[in-house]
């Protein structure tokens, strides 16, 4: 018994903003002209309307997916509605499902390590089909009032996000699936990128409701780590990239993946670059790339994830 994605859907809400809007609405400090599009390679990013909230993104993806039978549904996202219950509860409520949920959280990772449940379960004999999901609404984490140019840097990996849903289905299956997964962490690079309010470190204080970090240590971290976890996947496989139609990548700037991609060799038309038109889609940006990219059932699509905190991931399935 393998399991298997199914399905995949996003959610984009229907307003775009440019990273000149960006710019302009930043108030108490001028950031240069052009400076987020010319570090990042984001030329717009989407944003929820005001009566969105988490839930509803990861719902409207959901309903572009045939959820009948799901026996178990996961919330995989960095957002959430509320601290308490766990978001998948009223994802749930307004998909009319009765089945059991429950929250993963992992920074950009999360829907990853939510799909690599769903397998765990699947395989186990607990569960027959999942759905994995996620509704991402960094726009309410953005510091528009800015003191300085420290404080811009500090918020600057803010002003790339964007407001996205996604939906995978997972389910058994006896011919084809998911037939590798690796991941890794290192914790000690924790403090690097981090939203600090709402939990017990900083329950009240609206200081800390906003996203911080520094993207050049972030950077750091990520290439102390190393690309190996990467190129285990293919040498424990004995494929290539070549071997796979879509090479999904998460992507927080165009020059780290030009790296990334230069470092694991990997095939530019392998690659879906979501980045400029869609900006960084946190959990979501994976499952963003599937839905884009070219594939068809049989196909192999590789799945490589990179999270604050840090933590990094690959998957390799048969679709």
């Amino acid at each position: 018994m393998k399991a298997r994605i199914t399905g995949v859907a996003t959610y984009l809400p229907e307003r775009t903003v440019s990273s000149a809007d960006v710019e302009r609405r930043i108030e108490g400090y001028a950031p240069h002209r052009g400076i987020v599009e010319r570090l990042t390679g984001v030329r717009r990013r989407h944003v929820a309307g005001d009566d969105e909230q988490a839930s509803d993104l990861a719902v409207n993806a959901v309903r572009e997916l045939d959820h009948s039978g799901t026996d178990l549904l996961i919330f995989a996202s960095a957002s959430q509605d509320m601290i308490e219950p766990a978001t998948a509860h009223i994802v749930a409520a307004k998909l009319g499902l009765s089945c059991p949920v429950f929250d993963v959280k992992n920074a950009c990772n999360s829907m990853l390590n939510g799909i690599q449940i769903a397998e765990a379960l699947i395989l186990s004999g607990a569960h027959r089909k999942v759905v994995v999901c996620a509704g991402e609404i960094p726009s309410r984490a953005i510091r528009w009032r800015v003191r300085d140019r420290a404080q811009f840097a500090d918020s600057f990996a803010g002003y790339t996000l964007s407001d996205t849903g996604a939906a995978v289905t997972v389910a058994a299956d006896v011919e084809r699936g998911i037939f590798y997964r690796d991941f890794a962490a290192d914790s000690t690079a924790w403090g690097i990128g981090t939203l600090p309010g709402g939990g017990s470190a900083h329950p009240r204080d609206l200081e800390y409701s906003y996203f911080r970090g520094d993207g050049r240590a972030l950077r750091r971290a990520f290439e102390a780590v190393g690309p190996d976890i990467f190129l285990n996947a293919l040498k424990r496989t004995g494929l290539t990239w070549d071997d796979f139609a879509v090479v999904a990548v998460h992507q927080v700037a165009l020059p780290y993946l030009r790296f990334l991609a230069e470092v694991l060799d990997i095939p530019e038309d392998r690659l879906v670059v979501s980045l400029p038109e869609h900006g960084n889609c946190a959990s979501t940006t994976l499952p963003l790339q599937l839905a884009l990219g070219g594939w068809s059932p049989g196909d192999r699509v590789a799945l490589l994830g990179l999270g604050g905190g840090i933590s990094t991931g690959v998957m390799l399935a048969e679709m």
